[in-house]
Parts: C-alpha cells; sequence; structure tokens
C-alpha cells in the first residue's frame, strides 16, 4: 500500500527541487549535532515552522530508523493508531514502514489499532518526513496518530510499550514528537502559555506537561504526542531536554496578534 503525499503543494512545495532549496535553506549547517532518544517538531507550513523543524533536525545524529507520533487532527477519536506495512511517497521519494519495528510496537502496546485510512490525510507526521529524506537519504520508520482524547494512563503505557518495542529492536531508533504549541493567540500569550509547557519537556516531567495543557488551557494540538514522547524517552533513560528553536508565525508574517507557536526541543 502507498500513501501519497495529502499537503504536497499546500504545506511544502511539490516540485522536488524547490524542496530540497526550501529544506536547505532551513537547516543549521553549524549545528553541534547529537546523539538523540528523541525531537519535538513543528508541523504547519514550512514557510512558517519549517526553520524550527529545520533547527531541530540538524541538532541530531539522524539513524536509520525513526519513529513519528503525532495528533490526529482528522476526527475526535478515542481510538490510536499505527500503520504497520506500505510506503509513503513524497516529492523526495518513497519511505518505507519498518514492519518489524511497527510489530514490537503492537506486540508490546495494548493501546494501539492498524489503520491506513486514519493516517491517509494526517499532515502532523507527513511534513517530518521529507526534512528527514533531505538529511539522511535512505531510512524507514513507523507513522502513529495518537487519540485527542487518551488518558495521561494511556499515555503511560504506550510511551513504555514504545521504550520496550526499541530495546527489543535493539537497533538506534529516533523518536520524533510532531506538535505545534499555541494557536490563534497573541505573540505574548503564545510565548507566556508555551514555555509553561516548554519548561516542563525540558524537565522531562510527562505529568507535568500533561497537567499544565490541561489546566492552563494551553492550545498546544501534539501534547498528547510530546506527553507519550517524554515517557519513552525517560524510560530509555534519558539524561537532559534541550530547547534547540522557539518561534511564532508572527516572527514570519508579521502579524503578532494571532499566531501559532512553535518549539523544536532535542532529548538525549
Amino acid at each position: 500500500m502507498k500513501r501519497k503525499p495529502s499537503v504536497a503543494g499546500y504545506f511544502y512545495p511539490n516540485d522536488s527541487g524547490a524542496l530540497r532549496d526550501m529544506i536547505k535553506g532551513m537547516l543549521d549547517p553549524q549545528a553541534d549535532k547529537e546523539k538523540a532518544i528523541s525531537v519535538i517538531s513543528p508541523h504547519a507550513g514550512y514557510v512558517y515552522s519549517g526553520k524550527v523543524a529545520g533547527s531541530v533536525f540538524s541538532s541530531v545524529i539522524l539513524p536509520e530508523s525513526y519513529i513519528i507520533l503525532g495528533p490526529n487532527h482528522q476526527g475526535l477519536t478515542k481510538d490510536s493508531f499505527i500503520m504497520k506495512q506500505g510506503v509513503w511517497e513524497t516529492p523526495l521519494g518513497d519511505v518505507e514502514i519498518n514492519t518489524t519495528l511497527a510489530d514490537l510496537i503492537m506486540k508490546q502496546s495494548g493501546e494501539l489499532k492498524e489503520s491506513a485510512k486514519n493516517h491517509s490525510q494526517e499532515h502532523s507526521l507527513e511534513v517530518q518526513v521529507p526534512f528527514i529524506q533531505y538529511l539522511k537519504g535512505n531510512f524507514s520508520f513507523v507513522p502513529i496518530v495518537i487519540a485527542y482524547f487518551a488518558s495521561y494512563d494511556e499515555l503511560v503505557k504506550l510511551g513504555e510499550a514504545i521504550a520496550r518495542a526499541i530495546r527489543e529492536y535493539g537497533q538506534d531508533v529516533l523518536i520524533v514528537a510532531s506538535t505545534d504549541m499555541s494557536h490563534q493567540v497573541s505573540q505574548e500569550e503564545a510565548k507566556e502559555k508555551d514555555f509553561l509547557a516548554i519548561e516542563k519537556i525540558l524537565d522531562l516531567d510527562a505529568r507535568g506537561l500533561y497537567d499544565v495543557v490541561k489546566r492552563e488551557n494551553i492550545s498546544m494540538c501534539g501534547f498528547q504526542s510530546t506527553t507519550t514522547t517524554i515517557i519513552a524517552s525517560n524510560e530509555l533513560k534519558a539524561k537532559k531536554a534541550e530547547l534547540i528553536k522557539y518561534q511564532t508565525s508572527g516572527d514570519v508574517s508579521g502579524d503578532f496578534l494571532k499566531v501559532v507557536g512553535y518549539a523544536g526541543i532535542r532529548i538525549i
């Protein structure tokens, strides 16, 4: 099964040459690269969030295998979905799903259901793939979209299952949590609320992140995928998290009345 790109020509260029040129301009060639357990990366249109995504991917040594976690923007479901086999197409070529790793995750987790349909139109995972293609070339990955209504306990179970699967897989895997931060608020409010959440991520405090997003009504669309990633990273003996870059859409557009926030964070 081949998943066709759903936001090429909209969130990023549909032409391979134009896409390569855009990504190249968003990377940090001087970045100090480290081996990482996971990264937090935004998923808006590249013109707005691409420099944050480019900066965080520039800051890590990229392996050959990935797990990409993101929110399900297509529906308020109670289920989280994995795609276990097939190919994802982008303007830069095809990327294989890592069926071996996906099977290990499914074996460890009772929280996931298999579905290609629930990935077909979801942009939060798709927009991460061309950055890895440009920087790494050949790689494989496992896509997972997490339920909007997932409880903290469900996220704990999923994060622990992912960590167990990675240990059993026995090869380097980078977890990518796809999320934007505050949505459609002023620049001042975005920074204030976003850094409440970022502080919890930098403390590797999964429960704290989940609670502060709920308590402060922070419109961070992928807080579930980020919470899951912190849990998995802690299980994999994470030492620290580092903020690589933060900006808002207003820093690009000049409109600071209604912005979306973006954070790029690496966990090592």
